[in-house]
């Protein structure tokens, strides 16, 4: 996900497999993940050139680290105590993107 996200647009798998080269990952595998993302619905596949499937996150970075955030917000059964809990971990500029995020709201 980092490869696609870093790219700012659709990828091809050999693309991917370039930018992962220390991993020494074969391009079947990286293909099965980028197939497998697709099917849970975190990237969209467009055709490309040839018989070459492009790749591109259906989210931004930002947007799915927020759906975690929530996922584990869910977990508990006191959600006013857990954001009670994460409000007061939080840096001052930190606390204060969160104040004018909610004033937008």
């Amino acid at each position: 996900m980092d490869v696609l996200w870093d790219r700012g647009e659709p990828v091809a798998v050999r693309d991917v497999v370039r930018a992962l080269a220390d991993r020494d990952l074969a391009y079947t595998t990286v293909m099965t993940v980028l197939n497998r993302l697709t099917k849970k619905g975190f990237v969209r596949r467009e055709a490309g050139e040839g018989r070459a499937w492009y790749y591109a996150p259906v989210a931004s970075r930002e947007q799915y680290v927020a759906r975690l955030m929530l996922d584990a917000l869910s977990l508990t059964g006191d959600r006013e105590t857990a954001l009670a809990h994460f409000a007061q971990s939080m840096t001052a500029p930190e606390a204060e993107a969160l104040s004018q995020a909610l004033d937008e709201r």
